[in-house]
């Protein structure tokens, strides 16, 4: 079997393992928190930066638009200059939270999306907003790291490929997403 065809066959198993009862408890969440109002806030790193612009587009576009009930959604991961800012002049440790501190209120959601689940400005984010009282959503690879068990929502993709990992939390983006935009 050639490189390609290995690929979306480990891809295949990766995505079949997806829990579908812990997305659809995602769904719920998300679905209190747009018809009380809150705010969820999306973020990561690298890949799982993109994957949360992505799936912030896809939900205050495609999941809102034209529809009498809006999602208030925002990744935090977007504002370049207040990011390098906190980066160059505090660390960028504090580049979620800070902004969380600014933003975030109780019952607001926090959904940290990380390959590794290591990354500290996505684990110290997610300390902010348990303190805060948001609810906390993790979607991690590999062993879930730190990130992991310190959410009240972990959907973790038991996998050490960081492609296959960030595949599958795309997959899941788009399962939340399309559930409101189709329902």
């Amino acid at each position: 079997m050639d490189s390609v065809s290995t690929y979306k066959q480990d891809l295949l198993s990766v995505i079949g393992a997806i829990d579908t009862w812990q997305v659809r408890q995602v769904i719920q969440i998300f679905e209190k928190a747009r018809d009380n109002g809150n705010t969820i806030f999306v973020c990561g790193n690298g890949g799982s930066a993109a994957s949360a612009s992505h799936f912030v587009c896809d939900v205050l576009k495609g999941a809102s638009f034209g529809k009498e009930k809006k999602f208030r959604i925002l990744s935090l991961n977007d504002n370049f200059p207040t990011l390098t800012a906190y980066a160059n002049d505090v660390g960028y440790d504090v580049i979620f939270s800070e902004q969380l501190k600014n933003f975030g209120r109780q019952g607001d959601v926090f959904l940290a999306i990380s390959g590794s689940g290591n990354s500290p400005n996505v684990v110290k984010g997610m300390e902010t907003a348990n303190a805060i009282g948001c609810e906390t959503i993790a979607f991690t690879g590999r062993d879930g790291g730190k990130l992991g068990p310190m959410a009240r929502h972990h959907i973790h993709i038991a996998n050490p490929h960081m492609g296959r990992i960030e595949d599958a939390h795309m997959v899941m983006c788009h399962m939340i997403a399309y559930h409101f935009m189709e329902n």
